[in-house]
């Protein structure tokens, strides 16, 4: 039952979390060690969704399994500011960049035991055999992203039922996956939802091109223990005026972060 069930793990017990790797190497290269595992909770999620017991702790546990199957494999995950999701007594609304499919998968980790969220997602990934069920079981916000006006109409009318529900929201205002980081690309859909329903929005800037994004199925990338995964949640943000401030201050945000990471070259 669910009441039974706890969370596996709480990262943001603390206000960093980085994982410490074996010294000794994975029998496996990477992707044999991920992959695998990648399938086996894709595949449990999926049988408890169609049962319509794919619950919060389900949720989180299943994205903290993927967080320990990406470590397995070899790569040192960082989060950082998760101090700052215990600084609201409300729903937020979350603005991130989108590098990679990583990001879906492991942020419910961090702040699904905090709080409870969902995401805007794109309709296609709903239709998805094996993920769309999980996905939709998630109570997610569907947009086409190919009319950015019905798009735009969608997230405010859906996304303020949700926080009145009080749900959180993560939002990723760029229109596709990318590692690089493109301000005119990214838009204010976030800051104009948190406004309306005078929330905050907490900026997540992040790098997660470990797992990057494969050439014909964006999902199936290679995975590269070189390259570390970095998360960072900054400070609310009170929407005020029209909201331009704001929006710079998220953008200024995940630009420093990726300075500060040593990422520079990903920046527009």
């Amino acid at each position: 039952m669910e009441k039974e069930l706890k969370y596996l793990k709480h990262y943001a017990e603390q206000d960093e979390y980085h994982t410490i790797l074996e010294k000794r190497k994975p029998l496996f290269p990477p992707p044999l060690v991920f992959f695998p595992n990648l399938l086996r909770v894709v595949l449990y999620s999926n049988r408890f969704a169609r049962k319509k017991i794919y619950s919060d702790i389900r949720w989180a546990n299943s994205s903290i399994d993927i967080v320990q199957s990406l470590e397995r494999a070899g790569i040192k995950m960082n989060f950082y500011g998760m101090k700052n999701l215990k600084k609201v007594n409300t729903p937020v609304v979350f603005v991130s960049n989108h590098m990679s499919t990583l990001e879906t998968m492991v942020l419910p980790s961090i702040i699904q035991p905090v709080m409870k969220v969902i995401y805007v997602i794109k309709e296609e990934l709903a239709r998805y055999p094996l993920f769309g069920p999980i996905a939709l079981a998630r109570d997610p916000i569907l947009v086409g992203r190919e009319n950015p006006r019905e798009d735009l109409a969608i997230v405010l009318e859906g996304g303020s039922k949700k926080i009145q529900e009080g749900k959180s929201i993560i939002i990723f205002p760029q229109k596709t996956r990318t590692v690089f980081f493109d301000p005119p690309q990214f838009n204010s859909l976030g800051i104009k939802l948190a406004k309306r329903n005078k929330v905050p929005v907490i900026p997540v800037a992040l790098i997660s091109d470990a797992w990057g994004n494969g050439k014909f199925i964006k999902e199936v990338g290679k995975i590269d223990p070189a390259k570390e995964v970095h998360i960072a949640f900054g400070e609310p943000i009170t929407v005020t005026g029209n909201g331009a401030e704001e929006h710079q201050k998220v953008v200024d945000f995940i630009s420093s972060k990726f300075r500060e990471w040593g990422r520079a070259e990903l920046l527009r």
